[in-house]
């Protein structure tokens, strides 16, 4: 992700830089206005992607997401075999993209995962309420990378910014980021906290600025979780991020995808708003754990439960 990394910043953006930077993005923005906008894209675009070609797209696309209260060792590293078992019953169909879990599991699905081209992505940073206090979430960070986490997801500190300090949230994604090294970092919004379409713009912009690799939509543990509403506003943030920086940023809708249809109005929503640079399994990724299995069988016709 070479050209991402060269929006590491060193220390927080003081909060007059801050506003400056959010005065060049379209912040008059309105949940009436989305909720028109994502209304016609369904209507008008989705049905043309309900086919066989783009659902095999997002099985690519797929983080497949273990993050229970009940995991083990042992289940992280039976789960992690499917992924293996994966490529060999199904040689000719994408293998999922990410396997996503707790930190403490980073060595195990490291040392179990076999397949080429599966990231091991682990939530950090105090997931999924992120109140911890920084220092612990830097380790946490740290460590997980140390123990083979190709890639980090953490939740912005949602009270920080309701309450418009912008600095703290900026700050607190730096060091995390800074604490990633080469492991690209996620940023989780948990837009179902955020309530206004303007939430989420200012938060996707900060995420950003403050070094994000990826914008998340939600942790999965809170509802409302993604939206196709929360993911137009998300990619518009990163349409406008990308006009006037040139970098780019990956898009992760996670949580409240249940059906292959959820999945499919994301891709279109990614399609129409940031165009086919996003449709690749590294821009584009779905965290789910439910949904793989959903995929597989319309893809090969019959109900399947692999994972």
């Amino acid at each position: 992700m070479a050209e991402q990394h060269e929006h590491k910043h060193q220390h927080a953006m003081p909060m007059s830089h801050i506003e400056e930077a959010l005065k060049k993005y379209n912040l008059d923005i309105t949940n009436e206005q989305v909720s028109e906008a994502v209304k016609k894209i369904i209507a008008e675009k989705v049905p043309q992607n309900d086919t066989l070609e783009v659902k095999k797209f997002l099985m690519g696309s797929v983080e497949l997401t273990t993050l229970k209260t009940t995991d083990s060792d042992t289940s992280v590293m039976a789960f992690t075999e499917k992924v293996n078992k994966f490529e060999e019953e199904y040689p000719t169909l994408p293998h999922v993209a990410t396997i996503c879990v707790y930190p403490r599991f980073a060595r195990t699905v490291h040392e179990t995962l076999e397949v080429e081209g599966v990231e091991i992505a682990c939530v950090s940073g105090s997931f999924p309420s992120s109140q911890s206090l920084i220092e612990v979430k830097t380790v946490e960070t740290a460590l997980a990378v140390k123990d083979g986490a190709t890639e980090i997801d953490i939740v912005q500190p949602v009270g920080s910014l309701l309450e418009g300090d912008y600095e703290t949230v900026v700050d607190e994604i730096q060091q995390q980021k800074e604490a990633c090294g080469d492991a690209p970092l996620k940023v989780i919004l948990e837009t179902g906290c955020l309530k206004t379409a303007k939430n989420i713009k200012i938060a996707s912009l900060l995420a950003m600025y403050a070094g994000a690799d990826y914008i998340k939509t939600s942790t999965g543990k809170l509802e409302p979780a993604a939206t196709p509403e929360a993911a137009y506003v998300m990619c518009q943030a990163i349409k406008e991020y990308y006009d006037e920086t040139g970098i780019q940023i990956g898009f992760k809708p996670a949580g409240g995808l249940n059906s292959p249809m959820d999945a499919i109005i994301m891709y279109t929503i990614v399609k129409e708003v940031l165009g086919e640079r996003w449709l690749t399994n590294k821009w584009l990724r779905l965290g789910t754990s439910r949904l793989a299995n959903m995929l597989l069988s319309e893809v090969v016709g019959k109900e399947i439960k692999f994972y």
